[in-house]
C-alpha cells in the first residue's frame, strides 16, 4: 500500500497521468503520459516511493530490510536504495503499442504464477481496464482521461 500511495502522490505532485500499473515483489510496471519528460515523471516515482519505503522501514524498526538498502553513500548522501540506477523508459506512439504494454503490465503475475487471472491480483491495474474495479482499489488510474485518435 505505501507504494501506492507514493506512486499517487508523485502522480499528483509531477502532473502526469497514469493510465496502468503492476507492482510485484521486485519491480513495477507503470504507463504514464509525460508532460515534461520521461526523467522527471521517473525521478518524481522513484524519489517519492524510495523515500516512503525507507521511511517506513526505519519507523517499523525493519533494520535487516534497510542493511539490504544499505548504498555507498553518493549524491545528497543518502545512505539507502530502493532503486537501481538504470533508466528503463520506452516511449509509446501508437494505440497497438500503448495496448500492448497495458497486457503485458497487466499479465505480469500471470506469468510469474502469482494468479491465474490478471484480474485477481490485487496490486495491479487490471479490474479496472476490465471495468471490474473493486470499492477498495489501492491505485486508480486514467484510463477515462486517454484520447484515442478518432477513427474516420
Amino acid at each position: 500500500m505505501i507504494a501506492c500511495q507514493a506512486i499517487d502522490e508523485a502522480r499528483r505532485f509531477g502532473k502526469f497521468l497514469l493510465f496502468a500499473y503492476v507492482i510485484m515483489l521486485d519491480h513495477m510496471h507503470l504507463l504514464t503520459d509525460c508532460p515534461d519528460s520521461s526523467a522527471d515523471v521517473l525521478r518524481y516515482i522513484k524519489g517519492i516511493s524510495g523515500r516512503r519505503v525507507i521511511d517506513h522501514l526505519k519507523e517499523k524498526g525493519h533494520q535487516s530490510s534497510l542493511a539490504k538498502l544499505r548504498y555507498q553513500e553518493w549524491k545528497r548522501n543518502h545512505s539507502y536504495s530502493v532503486w537501481q540506477q538504470e533508466k528503463n523508459v520506452f516511449s509509446v506512439f501508437s494505440e497497438a503499442v500503448f495496448m500492448q504494454k497495458v497486457n503485458y503490465i497487466h499479465l505480469n503475475p500471470v506469468r510469474a504464477g502469482f494468479v491465474e487471472r490478471a484480474v485477481d491480483y490485487r496490486w495491479s491495474s487490471a479490474r479496472i481496464w476490465q471495468r471490474c474495479a473493486s470499492e477498495d482499489e489501492p491505485l486508480m488510474v486514467d484510463i477515462d482521461r486517454i484520447q484515442w485518435r478518432s477513427r474516420a
